[in-house]
């Protein structure tokens, strides 16, 4: 895979400047809801959170994709880059940019439905338990979906995985930068820097990859399941000692 750069060097400038879009910020039930899953996360990753290798890609994770934040500006300002810069690179290197994008409306669309449910038919108010998360999932009975959602974060790590190999990338971003930030995209920059540092710092994400797909299909089926404590991390699925000081 090779980034055409002279092509995109010639072209960034042409990059049409920011839109503003109305935003009226995230509703309280649910930024709830979000602040809840981004503790759920951290409490579910806290080993790899404590590993110098995984930390940067979780923190990655919990405060540019699971937030509890309005990312819709950000969120319309990446399908704009999308479309400019597919022009001039490969599939294969915009196309995590399309996967994120995806997966923010899929999120989108399956946390209403949940929060619909946990307001509406569990009384959730200011606070949410374990129980009513769960049993949430299960009213909402959408267990394809959920795994969808596993699969397309599953699917983006190894698609960034594959772009901070390729040694074009970091002076691809660094050239991008600048005229990006002055159109008015520092967010985008932000979030596609972050990712990129946060994956480069991994040395390859494949454990992450897969601690991350176990312990998410494992919650998923265990909702299912009526499991009395569905958030539990079993020791086999913790990384290997030696994982603490490979390559960190």
């Amino acid at each position: 895979m090779s980034i055409h750069i002279h092509d995109l060097i010639s072209n960034i400038g042409k990059v049409s400047h920011r839109e503003e879009i109305e935003r009226s910020g995230l509703d309280p039930h649910l930024a709830l809801l979000r602040v809840w899953q981004a503790e759920r996360l951290a409490h579910t990753y806290a080993d790899l959170l404590d590993l110098p290798r995984y930390r940067y890609a979780c923190l990655f994770f919990l405060e540019d994709i699971y937030a509890a934040r309005d990312f819709s500006q950000r969120d319309h300002d990446l399908e704009t880059m999308y479309e400019f810069m597919r022009r001039f690179v490969p599939d294969a290197v915009s196309r995590p940019a399309a996967l994120t994008i995806k997966l923010h409306r899929m999120t989108e669309v399956l946390d209403r439905k949940l929060l619909d449910v946990l307001v509406n038919q569990l009384g959730v108010t200011d606070s949410i338990t374990v129980e009513q998360y769960a049993e949430g999932y299960r009213r909402c009975d959408n267990y394809r979906e959920r795994v969808e959602q596993i699969d397309a974060i599953i699917e983006i790590c190894e698609h960034i995985d594959g772009i901070v190999r390729n040694p074009i990338t970091g002076p691809a971003l660094s050239i991008a930068k600048r005229p990006l930030r002055g159109a008015g995209y520092g967010e985008v920059v932000t979030f596609l820097e972050r990712g990129y540092d946060s994956f480069k710092r991994m040395h390859g994400s494949r454990h992450f990859r897969k601690t991350l797909q176990e312990r998410e299909m494992s919650i998923l089926d265990r909702f299912y399941a009526n499991d009395p404590d569905p958030f539990r991390v079993e020791m086999s699925l913790r990384p290997a000692p030696e994982e603490a000081s490979t390559r960190s």
